[in-house]
């Protein structure tokens, strides 16, 4: 389980110069799944979520985040509207998601790595892209509904990834380890 007194890092982007480990943390391209493909399909459309990025978690064995968002739709803010999705891998997901397996094959893995820097989380920026530590809210405090949720990672709106004007995303894991949940905020 992730804590609060875990050190949190600063994300750095970089396109890759050279091979790249499958599940290494990045932004874009397609998913490298620990398990069979759980590919979230929008509450609203039905139609498979966009592919945002993956998120390596930090535990000994191999266990990964992958995020997804409908780009058709409002309110993709919201944790639990399937307008977005947090799949852990290895974990379960969550009730009001609907996933499949593609049937489409990625033949690149693509994207921008994220390099991590350690901080010490007082330290860290407004806005600044990071995992683990605390969030960093542009709004009020928001967790997401039942709980307890650890933090995963905060990223900003950037040249890879926009969360409205200006906004900033939220990642969380839940107590046991084992579902996702991800909101934004705006200014």
């Amino acid at each position: 389980m992730i804590t609060n007194d875990d050190l949190a890092y600063v994300m750095f982007f970089r396109d890759a110069d050279g091979p790249v480990d499958r599940f290494a943390t990045r932004i874009g391209g397609a998913p490298d799944w620990v398990g069979e493909p759980q590919w979230p399909l929008c509450a609203r459309w039905d139609n498979p979520m966009g592919f945002v990025g993956q998120f390596r978690l930090p535990d000994e064995e191999l266990r990964m985040a992958y995020l997804f968002m409908c780009g058709d739709c409002e309110e993709t803010w919201e944790p639990e509207a399937g307008k977005n999705a947090l799949i852990v891998q290895p974990g379960r997901v969550p009730s009001f998601l609907t996933t499949i397996v593609p049937s489409w094959e990625s033949s690149s893995r693509g994207g921008v790595l994220v390099d991590l820097e350690p901080e010490c989380p007082g330290d860290l920026e407004h806005a600044e892209s990071r995992m683990y530590g605390e969030p960093d809210w542009i709004q009020d405090e928001e967790y997401p509904p039942g709980g307890p949720w650890s933090f995963l990672f905060q990223l900003a709106s950037s040249n890879h990834v926009t969360f409205g004007d200006a906004g900033v995303g939220y990642g969380f894991i839940s107590g046991d380890g084992l579902e996702g949940r991800f909101l934004w905020q705006c200014t």
